[in-house]
């Protein structure tokens, strides 16, 4: 198979698996997304979704956020990791939301991006799935499975990101970025699949013979 045709397979394959995309973290708005968002780095969504309803028992606006102790952020959300870094950041980013946006999260990846806390793959998944805008953030997930369909060369987060955004149709790039996570979560598994076993990789290459490394985002 071509990359094209890879990625035609690909594409038809996790439609036929997830008709249904939903957004793993539980979120009621924008705002509790960006901060669901943002608390999922080195964290599981399982875990996420656990502390969230504490924290925005707390507060769940920006205008109510700005006004808690950063302790108390953090001590709500501190089996997440990174607390104490992750506490500042909302409690800051929920200060500028109000200053600078109206208490409103922007919809844009530049004013995303200029937010405490906020990186690249957490401002395209809120633009994704709280704006509908066509983004792929790319995780662990995606990184290592567009290397075993040979989809991106690995070299880094970005060219994954832009090689995905090439291959596939724009206005599907909400539903494939999440497709691609699920399948990674339940098939395509760092230690369970190789390159060589989940269901996708046996069809994509059905003569490989060895083990696929591939490299850490």
């Amino acid at each position: 198979m071509t990359k094209a045709e890879r990625a035609e397979f690909v594409h038809r394959r996790l439609a036929e698996l997830y008709p249904e995309t939903p957004i793993p973290l539980d979120h009621r708005d924008a705002f509790t997304l960006l901060v669901a968002v943002l608390l999922s780095a080195q964290c599981t969504d399982e875990r996420v979704n656990k502390v969230t309803p504490g924290l925005f028992a707390l507060a769940d606006t920006p205008q109510r956020m700005q006004d808690i102790p950063v302790e108390e952020i953090q001590a709500a959300i501190r089996s997440c990791g990174l607390a104490p870094r992750k506490a500042r950041a909302i409690s800051e980013l929920s200060r500028l939301l109000v200053e600078n946006h109206e208490g409103e999260v922007p919809d844009s990846l530049a004013a995303l991006e200029a937010l405490p806390g906020v990186g690249h793959k957490t401002a395209s998944v809120v633009i994704s799935q709280a704006f509908g805008v066509p983004a792929f953030p790319v995780d662990t997930h995606i990184h290592r499975l567009a290397q075993r369909w040979k989809l991106a060369s690995g070299k880094n987060v970005a060219d994954t990101e832009q090689s995905l955004k090439k291959l596939f149709p724009e206005e599907s790039w909400n539903q494939v970025h999440l497709r691609i996570i699920f399948y990674g979560r339940q098939h395509c598994t760092a230690r369970g699949c190789d390159g060589m076993i989940c269901e996708i990789c046996r069809t994509l290459f059905h003569g490989r013979k060895s083990p696929v490394r591939t490299k850490k985002a």
